[in-house]
């Protein structure tokens, strides 16, 4: 399990890249590039990091099912997701 502050980091970053990405385009297209640079640093798409939805675990996820390898491994073999089953052939 990841720490809370680092969740809480994430979704913070994910909250300010969601409310500036109009104005971000909107600067790009104008070709403003100072004032992309006083935005704040953390509404840059390209500093959010792919976490585990249930953990938090910053390694080994799985964008398809939005969890970390570990996590799906877990639920895959409970059942708890749908359609899927360990191969064995």
């Amino acid at each position: 399990m990841a720490k809370e502050s680092m969740k809480a980091r994430e979704r913070k970053r994910e909250r300010l890249v969601a409310r500036y990405a109009a104005k971000r385009k909107a600067l790009k297209e104008a070709g403003d590039w100072e004032g992309l640079q006083k935005l704040p640093k953390n509404s840059s798409p390209v500093r959010l990091h792919n976490r585990c939805q249930l953990t938090g675990r910053p390694r080994g996820y799985m964008r398809q099912f939005g969890i970390s390898r570990v996590t799906f491994r877990e639920m895959a073999l409970e059942g708890k997701i749908p359609g899927v089953k360990k191969a064995s052939w």
